[in-house]
């Protein structure tokens, strides 16, 4: 093959634990349900209520959320990584002169 490698698609896959996941991603979901465990241990009195308890689970909900893989991205908190980075971080400005625009002298 004279040294011409074919790398495919999911080569970064196998760096991922269950090549799915990055330690931060385990990491946040682990925080998450833990969080929504002390909560609904310390209000289960009230936990009685179904809407009290969707909000004592809901810091495990959005944990889960974030972590979720996603088509075409790695999860949902990188995707939005990626988007607060393009809209608000690399903000660049395309300055557009048309097609038919003269860059040089202006008085021909």
């Amino acid at each position: 093959m004279n040294n011409e490698y074919l790398i495919p698609a999911n080569a970064n896959r196998g760096k991922l634990i269950f090549g799915y996941f990055r330690g931060i991603d385990l990491i946040i979901f682990a925080v998450g349900l833990l969080i929504s465990f002390i909560l609904l241990v310390a209000f289960q009195d009230a936990a009685s209520d179904t809407l009290v308890t969707i909000l004592l689970m809901l810091p495990g909900i959005i944990c889960i959320l974030l972590v979720m893989p996603i088509p075409y991205q790695h999860n949902v908190l990188v995707l939005l990584q990626a988007i607060y980075s393009f809209y608000f971080v690399n903000r660049q400005q395309y300055i557009w002169k048309g097609w038919c625009g003269s860059y040089g002298d202006s008085k021909k």
